[in-house]
């Protein structure tokens, strides 16, 4: 019982869109109507810039990160944990507060690794960072980043339920940015 709190707050936590409070706190546009549509850092720094959408990312990951490390601190299971990143995960692509539409989750996700291990969500960070710098494109540098997440996790974590939630939440940035695919694919994206 006491364990199932985790999932529930990580749940909750993950719901709350940070694009959309900081766009309202900011006076932008909302970003679900706006840009991409898509309520996430990257629409927001087109909305409103670079500050707006680095207090956005940061929102992001700590939404995540925060309800993973206390549950580590608290020393729940690994099943306990591993479904506590899953349940913030979750939270932000369909989030309870927000008619469950939300981001595509990457630095959610991010969050989420950096709770379960820091080697393993800086390796993410790096990996995304390298990519981006080379082709300049935020939705390929998230792609290669979740595809190779499981694989960090796999060498850097040594757990089969944490590897297990690395391989859904990369399956599920793939199927979230399955539009950025297409655009990527036809040489069409931003």
């Amino acid at each position: 019982m006491f364990e199932g709190l985790f999932i529930l707050a990580g749940y909750l936590a993950g719901s709350v869109s940070s694009a959309i409070v900081v766009c309202r706190l900011m006076g932008l546009p909302d970003p679900r109507g706006e840009g991409s549509g898509n309520p996430g850092a990257t629409n927001v720094m087109r909305l409103g810039g670079k500050k707006a959408a680095g207090i956005t990312l940061l929102g992001d990951l700590l939404k995540s990160l925060i309800p993973v490390y206390a549950a580590k601190i608290f020393g729940v299971s690994s099943e306990i944990l591993a479904l506590t990143g899953l349940a913030a995960f979750l939270g932000h692509l369909y989030p309870v507060f927000f008619q469950f539409k939300g981001g595509k989750g990457m630095a959610t996700s991010v969050g989420v690794l950096l709770g379960f291990s820091w080697a393993l969500g800086f390796s993410v960070m790096a990996t995304w960072t390298l990519i981006y710098k080379l082709g300049k494109i935020s939705s390929l540098a998230a792609l290669l980043a979740a595809v190779l997440s499981p694989v960090y996790a796999w060498y850097l974590v040594d757990d089969i339920n944490l590897v297990a939630v690395s391989i859904a939440m990369a399956a599920l940035l793939l199927w979230r940015h399955k539009s950025n695919i297409q655009r990527l694919m036809a040489g069409e994206e931003r």
